[in-house]
């Protein structure tokens, strides 16, 4: 998340894991949402920037690019676990 501070991310991460948990109908704890979004925005700002080259600065970008990026986790985790 890249120009943003510590905790603007930890709060970003909580919203976009949030969302991703209950796009992809899972059930995560708080701290896992955090990490979901963390990672997802990481994830979904590393593929952004393949296709596109570069990456958005706004909140709401990364905020979507992290709920992508989450989802493409779980969605991961599911076919290399199993979906329990």
């Amino acid at each position: 998340m890249a120009g943003m501070g510590w905790i603007l991310s930890i709060i970003l991460g909580a919203i976009a894991g949030w969302i991703a948990e209950k796009i992809m109908k899972s059930d995560h704890g708080l701290l896992t949402n955090i990490i979901l979004g963390i990672l997802g925005a990481v994830l979904g700002n590393a593929i952004l920037r393949m296709i596109m080259g570069t990456t958005t600065y706004s909140v709401l970008g990364q905020l979507i690019v992290a709920v992508i990026g989450a989802c493409i986790l779980i969605w991961g985790y599911r076919a290399i676990r199993g979906r329990t």
